[in-house]
């Protein structure tokens, strides 16, 4: 049984979708943030080393590079038009940003990749299944 996954009991499990995120934004398995969610740039791991979650399955697509473009733009837009507005030339705005937006897209790209495939399998959206660290069992109030 090597593909068997550790049970959530034996897993370090995230609290909540935001650490979740931040366990994938940092190129961590989100189920355990004890291995590595990338084995390339781009690529995930199909199963984590450590609590054996099936990553081959994550459907992240094209959004994180959409969430790139977003935050880039947004980022930059700014710049563009104060550099305009400054008296700079449209070329030169654009010799100097185009290289900018492109290594500031390349930087994100990861952390917003490991960031959608966490918050797709908190959410237990496409194949993956929902799970949530087990509760403690509630004790009654005496009476």
């Amino acid at each position: 049984m090597p593909h068997q996954r550790l049970s959530p009991e034996l897993v370090a499990l995230p609290q909540g979708w935001i650490s979740a995120l931040l366990r994938g934004g940092r190129g961590k398995c989100p189920r355990c943030a004890e291995a590595p969610l990338f084995r390339k740039w781009l690529k995930p791991v199909d199963r984590c080393g450590h609590c054996r979650q099936d990553w081959s399955v994550q459907q992240a697509d094209d959004f994180p590079a959409y969430i790139g473009i977003f935050v880039v733009g947004h980022l930059l837009a700014p710049v563009v038009i104060a550099m305009i507005a400054g008296g700079m030339s449209a070329w030169l705005t654009l010799a100097i940003l185009l290289p900018v937006a492109v290594v500031m897209l390349l930087v994100t790209l990861q952390p917003t990749k490991g960031a959608v495939i966490a918050f797709l399998w908190w959410h237990g959206i496409g194949a993956f299944k929902q799970e949530r660290r087990p509760l403690p069992p509630e004790s009654t109030p005496e009476r």
